[in-house]
């Protein structure tokens, strides 16, 4: 049985929730942006980063909507750091891809692998509040 407190959860739950939604809603609206604005304006390879965003910006707003779930069901700090973990990795990644596709700044770039890098944690802590929670 986990330490963490039953209003907590439902706190921590309802953020991840709300994270995912919200995420989920930009990451639709920034594909619809870049398939019909953006569509002429970029060239194909920058338009193709930009799409590497929007999916694996939808992609992990769904793994909020699971960690969220999680939370409920295997309440603990192994899954709110899983919401952690993919809040960050959309921003860094999807983020730091967006910014690259848009201006052409490809410094932004070292930030895309530190964003991965906290998606595949996100995955990973997810895998491990299953795991952990005792029948």
């Amino acid at each position: 049985m986990s330490s963490t407190a039953p209003s907590a959860t439902r706190s921590a739950s309802r953020r991840a929730a709300l994270a995912g939604a919200l995420f989920g809603f930009l990451g639709v609206g920034a594909g619809a942006f870049g398939a019909h604005a953006l569509k002429t304006r970029l060239e194909p390879a920058a338009l193709s980063v930009f799409d590497t965003a929007v999916r694996y910006q939808i992609v992990h707003a769904l793994a909020l909507l699971a960690s969220s779930w999680a939370i409920e069901q295997w309440p603990g700090r192994i899954a709110n750091a899983s919401a952690i973990f993919f809040g960050v990795g959309i921003l860094l990644f999807s983020g730091s891809l967006y910014a690259l596709s848009l201006s052409g700044a490809h410094l932004l770039g070292v930030l895309t692998p530190i964003g991965g890098l906290f998606q595949l944690l996100g995955w990973l802590a997810l895998a491990l509040a299953a795991y952990r929670q005792r029948p």
